[in-house]
């Protein structure tokens, strides 16, 4: 685990949530729903974002139906908790997928 890592409490986690449209907190994640048009796309995304997943040591869940994704961001490490590596993943997702 990185030394940045920041456990936010929910006054924390609201106001990151304004810097990612459409991205909510349930159940102590942030998640969000993406589609794409073809089953294909979706594992190109994934494998796009897999080595910046790598390389930042955060692995989101990732839920594949068809033509959709469901990402949702918790760290384990630190018992499950949403934290600021948490947003810099989701972050990455945003990114990668309006620049497809």
């Amino acid at each position: 685990m990185g030394e940045d890592i920041h456990i936010l409490n929910s006054e924390e986690i609201t106001e990151k949530l304004k810097e990612i449209p459409g991205w909510e907190f349930k159940d102590d994640k942030i998640s969000k729903e993406f589609k794409f048009k073809y089953f294909l796309d979706v594992l190109d995304f994934i494998m796009k974002l897999a080595p910046i997943c790598e390389e930042k040591d955060h692995h989101p869940n990732i839920h594949i139906f068809y033509n959709r994704i469901l990402f949702e961001l918790n760290r384990f490490d630190v018992g499950g908790k949403v934290t600021n590596a948490d947003f810099e993943i989701a972050k990455e997702i945003e990114r990668l997928y309006s620049g497809r």
